[in-house]
This record gives C-alpha cells, structure tokens and sequence, in this order.
C-alpha cells in the first residue's frame, strides 16, 4: 500500500551495496519507527506515481480525494475499488504484465473529473552474452556484446552499460535511447602504450536491477585487421609479379600472415600464405613467382596478426596478364589417310594455354623419310589440318607451332600404318560418366596408345577425336563434351610401335542407350490360307539409338478402323506376341492362322534402353483352299454318286424308260418294205407305192371269239376275203388275224405299158397273212417264185381285165395280196415283246398283231394275243420301277 493512501510507521536500516568494497557486508540496526501520513496539500491524488516494477509483481493504487471515486481502470480493464479509511478508494493489481513502451495508465474517474497515474513493468537487465574485445589496427579496442532479453524499458529508464578496465582504472559507458531485440552492442576503449593486457567489466544497470561480465584479453593476439587495398601487379618476367596492397594499422611491432588467392581461367583455386614484417605507412608487398606464362590471373588478398585471431576480409581482386614465353610443348598429332590412299592428312590440337605460352601465329608442318624432306608452308591459326600428297613410304611427320617468342619442339609421328589381320568389332556401352577401354598389355609397343573416336554416320576419312595414354596403360576412360545419349560411336585402338601404328582394338559403343525413334519398315511378302509371310528392313543407325536386341511381333483379329490394339505388354490372350532375338532375321512366318481372316499385325524394335515405337499392318488370310476343295468336291461326288445310281437304273431300266418315253421308230430308208421285189417291180408300170393319204379304219373281223381284252367301237373290215384252206394245222389255235385295210380308194391311172391299151386300176391293201415269209437269199432269187418270195408286198395299182381270169394268176395274186410289214421278219428276235412271231417261223399265217404304215413306225394296233410275250414294265407303277424285267 502506498505510504500517502494511508497512516504508516516506518524503520530504516542499510548496508553497503558496492562490489568495490571489499569489507564485511552486514544490515545495520532498525531505525525508532516514525508515524508518516499524506499531507493534503501534494499535487498528486494517485498513488503510487510513475512507478517502475518487475513484470508479474503485485501492487496497489490509491486515490485520495474528497470526491466520490466512481470507477477505476488499469489499461482498458475495469477494476474493482477499495475503500480506504477518510473516503480514499484503491484498487488491488495482481500479476502484471509488461507494459508498453510509453508505460501502461491507471484512472480513477470521479463525477467531475478523472485522476490517474502511469506504471511501468519491465524487466532487470540480462547479465551481458559473448562479451569480445578485439583491435582492428592496434589502436583501439573494440568490446561487442549481446544485451540478451529486452527490458521493456526505454528512455530515462532504460539500461546503462559500463566498461570498466581495472588494471589502468579507466572506464567508458555506453547508454543507448532505445534496446532493439538481437543487436549486438559495442564501445571503444583506447589503447594504452606499452600494455597489451587488460581486464575488463561491464556492467549492466537499469531501475530494476543490474548485472555484469569479465574479459581479460591479450590485445596482441586480438588483432582483427582492416581489408586490404590498392591491389597493384608489376611484372618481373613471364612466370613471377610483384604484389603490393594497403592495409591500415600500428603493425610495427608485429607480424602479419596474409595469404593470397590466386585464380586463372578454367584453372582451380590456389592459395599461397607468407609472412611479412609490420610496417608504420602500412604499404606491404610480396613476389608471386611460378605463374604460367601468357595467363590472364586475378589476385585477392586478406591478412592476419602472426599469432591468428582473425582473417581480414578479402581484398577487391586484381586480374592481370602474365607475359609470353616460348611454347614448352609441341601440338597433339594424328595422321589419317584419305578415303582414296593417295593423300595423308595431318590433324593437330591446338596447345592449351599453359603449354602455348603466348598467341599461337602459324604452324610448320614437314614429313621426312631416308630420301627425302619435304615441307609446308607456314599454315595459320586457328587452321589445325593439313594435307600431303605421299606415297606409300614410311615418313616421319613433324609439327611445330610459333608464338611471336619462339617456337614449340616438334611433335613427330610416323606416317606408316601395320595390318592386323586378327580383328573383331566390339560392342560396349558407357558408364555413366564416359566409355571405358581396355585393352592387354603389349611389350612390343614402344610408344603411346592412340585412342580415336567418331561419330558412325560421318564419312571417311572418320575422326572426331583422339586420346594419348603411354604404353604401359592397359585401360583408359574416353570422356568427351561432345558425346550424346543415343549416338553410336566408332572407337579405334592404335599400338604406337618404332616403324608405325597398328590397329588394335576397334569397338562400337553408346555412352547411353535409348529407345528407339522409328519402327522397323516391314512388308507382306506371301500369304497363304493359313499363314502370312512378313520381312522387314533395317532401322538406319541413327534411329535405332543403342544396340538392337531384337523385335516383338503382335498379330490378332481385327479390322481396319476397329481393332485397336491397346495393352500389348499386358497379356492379353487375344494378341499373340513373338519375341526374335535372332536380330540377322528379317522374315517371320505367322502359322496357325485362319483363312479369309483380316489380323491386325505390329512389329517393334527394342533395345537395352526400351522399347520403340510400333508399326502396324492389316493383312487379310486366303480362302483356305482345302476347304474350298472340300466344299466343291463334296457336292460333286454326291452328284457323281447320284448319277451313278440314277444310270444304274436307268441301265437297268432301259428298256421300260424306251418304251415310255422314247420308243423305236423305224426308219424308212432301212425298211423291208421299200425293197420291191425285182419280178414284181420290172415291167410293171401299173405298181405304184401309196401316196401318204390320210385314212380311217373301218372295221375288225373277229374269226375266232376268244377272251381278250374288249375293244370297243373297232371295226375292221377286209376287202379281201380270207381263205380258210389257207390256214396251217400247225398254226397255233389261239393265233387271230386282224385284217386292216382302209376305204378302197379307185382312181383311173393310165397304163402306157400295158398291151390292152388304157384301162382303170384299183388301189387294193391287202391283208397282213404272208408278211412273215422268209426273205429269200440274194443267191435264190432267181428260182423263187416272185410272188411267193415276196417279202413286202406294196399297196399297189393291179390291174383290172374282165375278159380274161387266169386261175394261176388269182393264185399268185392272191399269193402276192395282203399287208406285208414295212421289215425283215427274220431279223426280228423272238423273245422280244415286239415281235408277236410263233414257234413256226416259217409259217405264212403268222399274224404280226398290228400293221404299220410307211411313214410310222408305231403299231397302229397293240397285240392282244395272251400267248404273245407281254410286258411288266408298262406303266409308272413305282414298284415297277425299281424292278426288272423278267427278260432283263
């Protein structure tokens, strides 16, 4: 409670507060306590005023007056009032916080005015961290610290620091307006002459508290020096420069160590220490000798005390040219013929820089042998090829580059290449980080190994490159800026030996293998019912980009435009996948395959460094021809098969299908009955043959009433009577005579032949009763009675005497009357069902069953004899058909 809110009594007692003092510290004895009480005429009404506390303390403020105290705040908090004794009100504020920079206030308000106060809350000062005293040039010291936490304090309340050096009793402070968090302070002290030692305090004190921290420290093995400056460079010759710098500082009673960097292009860092004597004007130097002539340098600079407590920081750099020198080693050479042998080109590398010396001007180029020298004229930089015209000798090749100093030893090489016969190409693949070679170690090679290299599409004379390794190597790593993923390579291993170079190794190689950029180019070469024969060609060099290992071919069912043929490496059971190896293959025979069947076919190289791109095809299988043989033969032999069934048959059929659909019609020229009898025909004018008129039949005379089959509406009537002495004893009982004769026709013909002078003729058809005579034999005619012998007896014009009747001739008349059959009754077989003969075939009354006309050669009448042979293959009877005949 503040001492003016209400009466107290107080004590006092003390003791003495000072590190100096070095006596016993002890509290004195308690003062008489004293009655204190506020006096009313103070200007102040809070209490207490302006106050500076420790941050989470508890304090109370008191108002004094005599008015009525209606609210009290700390800050923007409301805060409950306590009444005091003589209407006072105080308020009670427990744990506070750290005020602002500007303090926090506290207001109590009355109904006419308001009273307040202002509290501070911050923190003691931290005991001072990583106190360091250091000189930069011996002439002051420097102390740097770390406040630690900020105090929350500033202005009249903020924290005082004092340096104190106890040896010399001396001591600088240091008070700043404001604490920012992280800032490393500092202060100057000056130093003594002749003390290198001192011994210092800080101390730290603000209205909360104090603290302190010692250093003791040897100046001279403190020293922090000042960068250098003014960098200068003076040439003493082409290999060493003279360095001089300033550097600020009392260094006359010490050492300095500076080191200097030296940098040259596409070079690495070099650094190089000395130790120089402290001077008073503070301008140092050093020789920097062993330098490369005609090389652009840069120097930086940065020093230090001999004892070492810190580098200064380096200097600015400096760049400098070193002089030229006569070029220490002759150019890197190589020889190649050219594609035709007659010339020899000369390649060289320009000298780097180290080696050159200087500004390379020209070249002389010279080849000798036992014979002769010859050389080139001067050939200018940057031009690193020349070219001679040799025979095939041995020379030596000599090449010498010139600087405006001097001029380089010779690089000589022999001209001469030695066959190896014993000579593979290799393959091989980089490791990463370029293509290694090896190689067995040869004694007989004397000299270096020639690496060459290029690239495998470029044209002969072929280099990019080449490498040097001495003789007793046995491998080498070929590493090259110019090597690119997926380039193939041409590498040539030459052995140097005194008379020449000889080829030793010679590889193909990828520093890094990659999928291929194009697919093979493939065709359709055959095409089979059940196979498809493809070829394919090579995929150029540059677009297989690593060694092939061989070809995936896809093939499976689909059509243009419809089969997509995703997911080949997924296993699909529709995509057949072959895997060639064999990369000299270049045909591939698919089997198995269907006929008339479109198959959607893929083919794709691949190498070690994946797989390329697809090339696709549609291709549509032959008709399978077995099967179209098959399908034509088996209709055919079905139809065969039929046929030959169906001509059985009808072979055994034959003669029912002739008779029902195509019967015998004789054929007039061959008839009997054409053939007239000469003593019939001669001299008789009056026998004519009958003119085809159409004719009706009249009747049938029925001589003998048998059962036969009934004929209805037939009559025919014979004008002829029939003769019953005629007739046989041996004529079968049953045989019936059916008579046919048309209406007799009379017409008057005239007869210029006859003696009686003209006369009428009748037209007689006669019966059918003699037609079966036997035809007599050519030989016999002449003793046969014509009128007997008559076989066909033709309707003829007879004619008619009233005066005169021969018996004889109405017997040879009646002989020659009747129907003779227009056939030779002996060439007609018995057992046939046509021919109605009997037994007797002599016999005259052999009814033939029907007449037939001269321009028909169908019976007119079939014959209805029961004892004539009949029939069973009449009709269409579907028994019948597949029957014999009983003659068959």
């Amino acid at each position: 409670m503040p001492l003016e809110c209400v009466t107290h009594y107080v004590g006092i007692r003390c003791y003495i507060d000072d590190s100096h003092f070095s006596g016993r510290k002890e509290w004195s004895d308690w003062s008489p306590l004293k009655n204190i009480s506020w006096s009313s005429d103070s200007q102040n009404n809070v209490f207490p005023q302006d106050k500076v506390i420790p941050v989470g303390s508890d304090i109370t403020f008191c108002c004094v007056t005599q008015e009525v105290v209606v609210s009290a705040q700390l800050g923007h908090t409301f805060c409950p009032l306590v009444h005091l004794e003589g209407g006072n009100v105080a308020i009670k504020i427990y744990n506070i916080s750290v005020s602002a920079n500007s303090g926090t206030n506290v207001v109590f308000t009355t109904k006419e005015s308001m009273y307040g106060t202002v509290i501070f809350a911050g923190y003691p000062p931290d005991v001072p961290q990583k106190l360091n005293c250091e000189t930069y040039d011996l002439r002051e010291i420097i102390c740097t610290w770390d406040p630690g936490r900020p105090t929350a304090l500033v202005g009249p309340r903020n924290t005082v620091y004092t340096l104190f050096e106890s040896f010399s009793g001396r001591h600088v402070r240091f008070k700043r307006v404001e604490a920012p968090m992280n800032e490393t302070y500092q202060l100057f002290f000056q130093v003594l002459p002749n003390q290198e030692i001192y011994n210092f305090t800080l101390n730290a004190r603000n209205p909360l508290g104090q603290s302190e921290s010692r250093i003791l420290v040897n100046i001279t093995e403190k020293v922090y020096p000042h960068t250098p400056t003014s960098i200068k460079v003076k040439d003493i010759n082409s290999t060493a420069v003279i360095l001089s710098w300033h550097l600020p500082g009392n260094f006359a009673n010490t050492k300095l160590l500076c080191q200097i960097e030296i940098n040259k292009t596409n070079s690495t860092q070099e650094l190089r220490n000395v130790t120089i004597r402290g001077v008073e004007n503070s301008s140092y130097f050093v020789v920097v000798d062993k330098l490369n002539p005609y090389t652009m340098y840069s120097f930086r600079i940065r020093c230090s005390s001999e004892t070492f407590w810190k580098w200064s920081k380096w200097s600015n750099g400096k760049q400098y040219l070193t002089t030229e020198a006569i070029p220490s080693k002759g150019p890197d050479t190589w020889r190649e013929w050219s594609s035709d042998g007659r010339n020899l080109i000369i390649y060289w590398k320009p000298l780097p820089i180290n080696e050159a010396n200087g500004r390379i001007l020209f070249y002389n180029v010279s080849c000798s042998s036992d014979e002769k020298t010859q050389s080139l004229s001067e050939i200018p930089d940057p031009q690193h090829k020349a070219e001679i015209q040799l025979d095939k000798n041995d020379y030596i090749i000599s090449v010498v580059a010139k600087n405006s100093v001097g001029s380089s030893p010779p690089s000589k090489i022999a001209s001469m290449e030695i066959p190896n016969d014993d000579l593979r190409v290799e393959q091989t693949v980089g490791t990463g980080n370029g293509i290694l070679l090896t190689w067995h170690y040869d004694p007989n090679m004397t000299c270096d190994y020639v690496i060459k290299w290029c690239n495998s599409s470029q044209l002969k004379p072929c280099l990019m490159d080449w490498k040097k390794v001495p003789s007793n190597s046995t491998k080498t790593v070929i590493q090259s800026d110019q090597f690119q993923p997926g380039v193939r390579y041409n590498f040539f291993l030459y052995g140097c030996k005194n008379q020449g170079y000889q080829l030793v190794r010679s590889v193909i190689g990828y520093i890094e293998e990659l999928a291929p950029i194009a697919a093979p180019n493939f065709t359709v070469e055959d095409t089979s019912a059940d196979s498809i024969l493809v070829k394919w060609e090579d995929i150029p060099v540059e677009e297989l980009r690593g060694f092939l290992r061989g070809y995936l071919f896809y093939f499976e069912k689909g059509e243009r435009d419809t089969s997509k043929m995703r997911g080949l490496e997924s296993g699909r059971s529709d995509v057949k996948v072959k895997n060639i190896t064999d990369i000299s293959q270049k045909t591939l025979r698919i089997a198995d395959l269907q006929g008339k069947t479109s198959y959607h076919l893929v083919l794709r190289a691949y190498t070690d460094g994946g797989m390329g791109p697809e090339k696709s095809m549609f291709v549509v299988t032959k008709e399978n021809s077995v099967g179209l043989i098959i399908a034509i033969l088996i209709p055919v032999a079905v139809a065969v098969i039929v046929g030959v069934v169906t001509s059985i048959l009808c072979y055994r059929k034959r003669e029912w299908i002739k008779e029902t659909f195509y019967p015998d019609i004789p054929n007039p020229e061959n008839c009997k009955a054409l053939q007239f009898q000469k003593s019939i025909c001669e001299g008789n004018s009056a026998l004519k043959t009958l003119e085809m008129n159409p004719c009706t039949p009249n009747n049938v005379e029925v001589l003998e009433t048998r059962t036969f089959p009934k004929i209805e509406d037939t009559e025919i009537i014979s004008p002829v009577a029939e003769r019953p002495e005629d007739r046989s004893d041996a004529e079968p009982e049953n045989h019936v005579v059916v008579s046919y004769c048309p209406p007799v026709i009379e017409e008057e013909i005239p007869n210029p032949g006859a003696e009686e002078g003209a006369g009428t003729s009748q037209v007689i058809y006669i019966d059918i009763q003699s037609m079966y005579q036997p035809q007599a034999k050519p030989e016999e005619e002449q003793d046969t009675d014509p009128a007997v012998g008559a076989g066909y007896k033709p309707q003829m014009h007879l004619p008619i005497t009233s005066t005169v009747e021969d018996p004889a001739a109405e017997d040879d008349l009646d002989k020659t009357a009747g129907y003779r059959p227009q056939a030779n009754v002996n060439t007609w077989n018995v057992v046939s069902p046509d021919s109605p003969r009997s037994t007797d075939s002599n016999s005259e009354i052999v009814s033939f069953g029907s007449p037939c006309s001269i321009n028909s050669r169908q019976f007119l009448i079939p014959p209805k004899d029961e004892d004539s042979p009949k029939s069973n293959g009449g009709g269409w009877s579907f028994t019948n058909f597949f029957q014999n005949k009983p003659n068959d």
